[in-house]
């Protein structure tokens, strides 16, 4: 049999869930609500028609950030396996679409996003960034003073290396203003 996998565009409807299985493995679960748009051509308004609701699983390290990343009503991009879950109640088949997630983001056509990098020494216990274990792997300082995270190494402030651009970057992934300007704004396209 054929694996479908697709992605949905929505919204979360519900909160993130994060439990454990008996071996430890953690899962997360939430549901995706996608909205159809309609141009309606007599009164030349958006409106909303038929909505998809998804039930999204996750497991191991993307349950865990997609718990630490998202709440109700932000927009998110799901990329899985879909499928179909069936069962019989009360004499009647019923049925609800589901997905194995393999990657959830933000829709940043809709949101703004920064970016925190984890490690594999931060899923084992410890608190580093990368930013942090390249600096110290180079010896190097990690100055935060550069506005323009796109800056070649000609642009760059006296004084910053190139570990700059790995520095941490931290946010709860969806709904806060901008700490680092548009590309437009940094001089790209110029």
């Amino acid at each position: 049999m054929h694996e479908t996998y697709t992605t949905v565009v929505g919204n979360l409807a519900t909160r993130v869930d994060l439990r454990s299985v008996p071996d430890g493995t953690a899962v997360a679960s939430f549901r995706v609500a996608s909205n159809e748009r309609r141009l309606d051509r007599t009164t030349g308004s958006w409106r909303d028609g038929d909505t998809l609701y998804v039930n999204v699983t996750c497991w191991r390290a993307l349950a865990e950030n997609v718990h630490a990343s998202f709440g109700v009503g932000d927009p998110v991009v799901v990329h899985g396996r879909l499928f179909t879950r069936s069962w019989e109640k009360d004499g009647r088949r019923q049925s609800v679409v589901e997905m194995e997630g393999y990657a959830v983001g933000p829709d940043l056509a809709r949101s703004r996003a920064l970016v925190t990098r984890t490690s594999r020494t931060e899923a084992a216990g410890a608190s580093v960034t990368v930013a942090e274990a390249s600096a110290e792997a180079l010896d190097l300082e990690v100055h935060d003073t550069d506005p323009s995270p796109w800056a070649t190494d000609g642009e760059r402030q006296e004084g910053q290396s190139a570990a700059h651009d790995s520095r941490e970057r931290t946010t709860p992934a969806v709904g806060l203003p901008a700490a680092r300007p548009a590309p437009a704004e940094a001089g790209v396209g110029h």
